[in-house]
């Protein structure tokens, strides 16, 4: 018996696409689809998941005897009646040995393009097999994801280098000045993996192991995110509110080197960085052989990250920079990781810079608004057919709902062309192969393009960096 929707590709679907296959035209024997974000709320995406999906679920042998047995059973039940296109599934067994008769072409991964442009194509390469190419949109969809949180998390990459341009000396810290706090918000390991990988795609600071294993295991990278020794509000209350000084002081003497984070807000962030940090365990921290980042992680903001910078400056000192801001010592920086997003980064940004801090004083942690707080139609994603092959006739195949214009479906064979420093979907075949950017990347069952994650991040590279 299979081992259900966790592996068997023909239960990963939309109800009602099992009936599909009696709906189509008689004599149909290609059907084309198409991916894009049609609008939303960045005017770029960033391409990224869709090699995840193909080598998790598409690569190789994916139907088997056992595997349409259990589909077989599991829809009758599900619809009381034999809907299930069984014969087509046998087919691309006995004549495909169990591999996916279909095509699928994407812009590489980690490119970024502006919506309203097609980003992947699929299609059937058996004529009997014209039904599988929509079959399949409800798994390939799933791209939306990680798509989604790598563009979430570009977008953020750029409001930060623009201000560590302007209030540091060099952007060399900009990796690690976002850092994913977002895997206990996850719905799942699965989703904190992939999800966590979009945003590995622009910065190197995580909490989320699933994220490291996914690039790891799907992207060939060894390593992809890093992180440091950190306290929790536990490891601090447990020694009692007499005793923040001690919990403080414990995390010190045990990573005595290297960069530590203390979360210091449990009782008064105020007492704890002018006085247990600030006096009582000052000369500690100036000796220690690496970096305290202390973590406030409640209250306002902006008005927060300021006042404890204030704090640190007069207890600690501060120089000015080439560029005329302020900067703690280098044994000392702070990580604001409450209430982070693409929305109030400017603020507290804004707000440091105002006050005449550079950004190089800090770094952010964020969770639920990195990983979880967007879905499918933040960037709109959608999977829609646009050209088919019906009784020998190409046809040219879209919607345009009148009460919707916005939902306005491409026509014909579509390519993506990249000229001038633009790109346009071009419609009804009419493109020119040449200036194409999409590569094949799986056919009959194989993966025929492996991106490392070398490859996406430098695809995904802001401006600012490239031209640095």
């Amino acid at each position: 018996m299979a081992s259900s929707i966790t592996e068997n590709l023909l239960l990963v679907t939309d109800s009602y696409k099992v009936t599909h296959h009696l709906q189509y035209p008689p004599n149909t024997t290609a059907v084309y689809s198409y991916f894009e974000s049609r609008g939303g709320k960045f005017p770029c995406t960033v391409f990224f998941g869709l090699q995840y999906i193909i080598k998790r679920w598409l690569t190789g042998q994916v139907v088997t005897k056992e595997k349409i047995k259990e589909a077989k059973e599991v829809y009758h039940l599900h619809f009381s009646n034999d809907y299930f296109n069984e014969d087509g599934w046998n087919y691309i067994l006995e004549h495909h040995n169990g591999c996916l008769p279909v095509r699928i072409r994407a812009v590489p991964e980690g490119s970024v393009i502006p919506f309203k442009n097609v980003l992947f194509t699929v299609e059937n390469t058996d004529p009997k097999c014209f039904w599988l190419t929509n079959y399949l949109e409800t798994l390939l969809v799933q791209a939306w994801y990680p798509m989604t949180v790598a563009t979430n998390s570009r977008y953020q990459k750029e409001i930060i280098a623009k201000y560590l341009h302007e209030t540091a000396d060099n952007l060399d810290s900009l990796p690690f000045k976002l850092h994913d706090f977002g895997f206990r918000g996850s719905t799942s390991v699965e989703s904190a993996g992939i999800g966590g990988a979009g945003h590995l795609v622009n910065f190197k600071g995580t909490d989320t192991i699933a994220a490291i294993c996914a690039a790891r295991k799907f992207y060939a990278c060894n390593i992809a995110g890093f992180s440091i020794p950190a306290a929790e509000h536990s490891t601090i209350t447990t020694w009692g509110r007499e005793g923040e000084r001690e919990a403080f002081s414990n995390m010190l003497n045990n990573f005595p080197s290297g960069a530590v984070s203390i979360v210091s807000d449990s009782y008064d962030i105020w007492n704890a960085c002018e006085n247990v940090l600030g006096q009582q365990l000052k000369s500690l921290i100036e000796n220690r052989n690496g970096t305290l980042v202390v973590r406030p992680d409640s209250g306002e903001p902006a008005e927060v990250v300021v006042k404890v910078l204030n704090i640190l400056g007069e207890k600690f000192g501060c120089t000015k920079n080439s560029k005329g801001y302020k900067m703690l010592p280098s044994f000392l920086r702070i990580i604001q990781g409450d209430g982070i997003s693409y929305e109030s980064l400017a603020v507290i940004l804004e707000s440091m810079k105002k006050q005449g801090w550079s950004v190089e004083n800090i770094v952010f942690g964020s969770g639920g608004a990195l990983l979880q707080r967007m879905d499918r139609d933040t960037q709109k994603c959608a999977y829609k057919c646009s050209y088919a092959l019906i009784n020998g006739k190409e046809v040219n195949v879209y919607k345009q709902p009148v009460t919707d214009l916005g939902k306005k479906s491409k026509k014909g064979r579509l390519t993506l062309e990249y000229s001038d420093g633009q790109y346009k979907t071009v419609e009804e075949g009419k493109g020119d192969p040449k200036k194409d950017v999409f590569v094949t990347v799986f056919e009959n069952g194989k993966l025929l393009k492996d991106y490392t994650f070398d490859e996406v991040r430098a695809n995904a590279e802001i401006d600012l960096l490239k031209t640095a």
